[in-house]
């Protein structure tokens, strides 16, 4: 048997039959008269839409065009009944009328069916009018079917990018225009400037953080009076004092955190976080302490020891297929027990506290997120630690890129820890390395090297859909403050 799709546009949906094996034609040569010849049989071209629930199953006019926008139907339940009809024909002799019978069989139920209920996108064509000329595809110059020599990429073609939907949805509705955003009395707008700028829609998050870059001359010593009086609005309770305290505690013995240490060590909300931090450190924006807090009065480009704790920006290379770690955000908290089910006593003190495998690196466990900052202190590995401490009392200047460590130190970590991860990956799923071909791909992704353009390079692999809590805070912690 042999399943195909027909497409019924005018009822809007997709039907399934089935029928007998097609006949190839021709035939080959040999095959004996009377015989049928089979299709291989493929997978639908549904099969991946139906086993997921959540996605709608796309239709393309044209298959073989990458220009090309699907029609999209949604996935609805019904109770439908399959039926396998046999026409049979039988031809007594010469001149006799056939003797034509239907043969109806139930198969089975039908309980989900696709209807195409909306409206097509619109539809981009690679095509180019010359002055003077009708339309010309531009299908051939554009899409390379066959290995091509070097003159096929340097031809003088228009640029071809369009974006990869037009309608955002396929359905009509209503649009209901918003009216103008009212703010309080005695708002004014940001001192912002800029020939494109589009008006803000919200008043600005009163968190009153201070930022600082590497060429500033100097840093703060004290926060500004607003972040005093907005902490002093919000800490309301004896618990927030004891909160306060202990955060001045831990800038005490160390100088510089971040902010996902910070919820490592101590219990707090994440909103009073962001109104407390800026009341007791500074933000660093650019240089080797970039999305780091650091104690006001404290400027690490004067005092070598700091450079144990500088960022390290490191990232996973490879494919999440070879990393896959499932950890989600209620596996962070400190206080989930090994069923993952949270200790009632612990609770109360730890409701907000995260483990501290979110900013501590250790030889034999995997990140618990793609992309990662480090500082230098928290890499708990005796290797990584000599790497830094090569240079400890020859150093002699602070630079924006490597700070107190020596040229390309950022680099050699990096390489160093893609390669501990690569061997806990290794120990953990041997199964992906059991060819020599596929270990030295893995070793060679994990192993890629980043310079000082990290933030500029693109990623490789397949499409990175993050799980739940997997965003790396750091990443856009700056956000939380304009």
């Amino acid at each position: 048997m042999d399943a195909h799709r027909h497409e019924d546009m005018s009822q809007g949906h997709v039907q399934s039959q089935s029928r007998e094996a097609l006949p190839r034609e021709p035939g080959p040569a040999g095959a004996r008269p009377g015989t049928v010849q089979t299709e291989r049989v493929e997978p639908a071209p549904g099969r991946e839409s139906y086993t997921d629930p959540t996605k709608r199953l796309e239709l393309y006019f044209r298959p073989k065009d990458p220009y090309c926008h699907p029609v999209c139907a949604n996935r609805l339940s019904a109770s439908s009944l399959l039926l396998r009809v046999r026409r049979r024909t039988r031809r007594p002799g010469a001149g006799a009328q056939p003797e034509i019978t239907f043969d109806m069989e139930v198969v089975g139920i039908v309980p989900v069916v696709y209807k195409f209920q909306g409206m097509s996108d619109f539809q981009y064509l690679a095509v180019h009018t010359e002055a003077g000329g009708g339309p010309r595809s531009m299908y051939d110059k554009l899409l390379m079917l066959k290995p091509e020599k070097e003159g096929f990429f340097h031809q003088e073609l228009p640029l071809y990018i369009p974006p990869p939907i037009f309608s955002r949805l396929d359905t009509p509705v209503d649009y209901f225009y918003r009216p103008e955003t009212q703010h309080r009395e005695g708002y004014n707008n940001p001192p912002l400037s800029g020939e494109n700028l589009i008006g803000l829609s919200r008043a600005r998050r009163p968190h009153n953080a201070i930022f600082v870059n590497f060429e500033d001359e100097e840093v703060p010593v004290q926060p500004l009076e607003a972040a005093v009086q907005t902490w002093r609005k919000v800490c309301s309770n004896p618990v927030d004092q004891k909160t306060e305290g202990g955060l001045r505690k831990l800038f005490d013995v160390r100088p510089i955190w971040s902010r996902n240490a910070v919820k490592a060590n101590i219990s707090i909300h994440p909103d009073k976080l962001k109104i407390l931090l800026p009341l007791i450190a500074y933000y660093m924006i650019t240089g080797p302490w970039r999305s780091l807090w650091i104690r006001f009065g404290y400027d690490p480009r004067k005092h070598p020891d700091a450079k144990v704790y500088q960022v390290l920006d490191f990232r996973i290379r490879c494919g999440m297929k070879y990393a896959s770690q499932l950890i989600t955000t209620h596996e962070l908290k400190q206080d989930a027990g090994p069923s993952g089910t949270a200790d009632p006593q612990k609770s109360a003190s730890n409701k907000y506290k995260l483990k501290d495998s979110v900013y501590i690196f250790r030889e034999g466990a995997l990140p618990p997120y793609r992309q990662m900052f480090y500082q230098l202190c928290d890499l708990n590995v005796d290797e990584l630690q000599r790497i830094i401490h090569r240079n400890d009392g020859a150093e002699s200047l602070c630079t924006e890129r490597d700070g107190w460590c020596l040229p390309k130190t950022s680099d050699e970590l990096r390489d160093t820890m893609s390669l501990m991860v690569w061997h806990t990956i290794r120990a953990r799923r041997p199964a992906l390395f059991s060819s020599p071909a596929k270990a030295d791909s893995g070793k060679e992704q994990l192993t890629y090297e980043s310079g000082e353009e990290e933030e500029d390079e693109e990623e490789e692999e397949e499409e990175f859909k993050p799980s739940d809590g997997s965003e790396n805070e750091m990443e856009t912690e700056i956000l939380d403050y304009v």
